[in-house]
């Protein structure tokens, strides 16, 4: 019998899980617990729960996966930091994140006094773990596997085929490229300031026209084997220290881009200011042209790969506008996104990691994703009497599911309807 405990931790969406002989048994975020949305730090609330709900100690843990690795991609950069020589403060940032994800063991033994933990402590890198995430408990037995997001472990994305319970990777896009800082970047340029706002602008892009596309091409500039690359003078972060904090809290990110896409835009929006067409139209271009170079990247990958079934995980893959556009824009005829394709789900894609490591078979295909924690009977009555009166004047009726899968059917017919 093997416990194995996958963490994202001191970053946002810090989470954690449980898997137990190769099956996922729990998984939390611990945003749920502490009430702040994408919470970054240590998971100590998560970690709990899941221990709880499953019924052991922390002593009983035979394995901890963390969906960091400072040692990956090392030679690029230390290569990086030689040749481009960025800010100093940047530099000693980076040290120090690497200095505190290393004491995860310390962190443990802070947070659960009296609870010795006597395992192996992995370091996972990071898009393996989101390639994992999505592949390792997904249907299929041979898939192309695609990783997208900001940064994590000096990567900003990584691609290439899983098949049984091997994840072979072909290749990445290394920092300081990001289709995710990118994305992110003109989030902040809209005026939505806050980690995590990239919903926003997705949500207003179809209230636009795609009228700046050429200027979106002169930001982001897609590559013959797929992969995409920026141009950096409109990004702050390849040279200068942008703030980030990602400790006991909300996480919180400084300014990603330079006076120049002003000087391509227009005037950046202020967070309080009306939202016009120009707006709304860039929304919409900023939206294209991360379609244009997903979809770049897809159709390379089918045509190298002659797969029809496709794994997507990563923070762009909660893009659910073009994921729902992956059979049409692409040769794909099957698709499987992880459920927390963003860093939470990298605990995930961590702990099975490290149970095929260790030779562990192939686990249940995770096809839901109600592994926290469920609201009693009690708190369920508590909220129904408050809000009783709301509830009557809606016409609401209310009732209980406990089978998630009764739950899933239902909530789709409810949508279709």
């Amino acid at each position: 019998m093997t416990w194995i405990l996958g963490l994202n931790a001191f970053h946002g969406d810090s989470a954690a899980c449980l898997v137990h002989d190769g099956r996922l048994v729990a998984a939390a975020e611990e945003e749920r617990f502490r009430r702040i949305k994408h919470w970054a730090g240590f998971p100590s609330e998560a970690i709990a729960w899941c221990l709880r709900d499953a019924g052991i100690s922390l002593a009983e843990v035979d394995h901890l996966a963390l969906n960091q690795d400072s040692k990956a991609n090392l030679g690029r950069k230390l290569a990086y930091t030689v040749t481009k020589r960025p800010d100093l403060r940047f530099v000693l940032d980076r040290i120090r994140n690497k200095r505190e994800r290393a004491g995860v063991a310390e962190h443990l033994a802070e947070e659960f006094p009296g609870q010795s933990f006597r395992g192996q402590v992995h370091g996972i890198e990071h898009h393996y773990c989101h390639l994992s995430s999505a592949f390792h408990v997904s249907p299929f037995d041979e898939a192309v596997v695609v990783s997208v997001d900001g940064f994590g472990d000096f990567a900003s994305a990584a691609w290439g085929v899983g098949r049984g319970t091997d994840i072979k990777v072909d290749d990445k896009v290394y920092f300081p490229h990001s289709l995710g800082i990118f994305y992110q970047a003109l989030t902040q340029y809209l005026g939505f300031p806050h980690y995590g706002d990239e919903y926003k602008v997705m949500g207003l892009a179809p209230y636009g026209e795609p009228g700046r596309m050429d200027e979106m091409r002169q930001i982001v500039r897609l590559q013959p084997d797929g992969s995409f690359k920026l141009d950096l003078k409109y990004f702050r972060h390849a040279t200068e220290k942008v703030e980030y904090e990602w400790e006991g809290g909300s996480p919180s990110v400084g300014k990603l881009y330079t006076a120049a896409l002003g000087d391509l835009l227009g005037p950046p929006r202020g967070k309080d200011e009306p939202l016009t067409q120009v707006h709304k139209d860039l929304a919409r271009s900023v939206q294209a042209m991360y379609e244009e170079a997903f979809f770049h990247l897809l159709n390379a990958l089918h045509q190298r790969h002659n797969l029809d079934r496709l794994c997507i995980a990563g923070g762009c893959g909660m893009n659910s506008v073009a994921n729902g556009k992956v059979t049409l824009r692409s040769p794909f005829k099957e698709i499987y996104v992880q459920s927390a394709a963003g860093d939470a789900g990298g605990a995930i894609g961590a702990a099975y990691a490290v149970w095929h490591e260790l030779g562990g078979a192939r686990g249940p295909v995770m096809d839901h994703a109600y592994l926290g924690p469920a609201a009693t009977n009690v708190q369920i009555e508590e909220l129904l009497a408050a809000r009783a009166a709301d509830i009557e004047a809606a016409g609401c009726t209310v009732e209980r599911i406990d089978d998630e899968a009764e739950l899933c059917k239902r909530t789709a017919q409810a949508i279709a309807d």
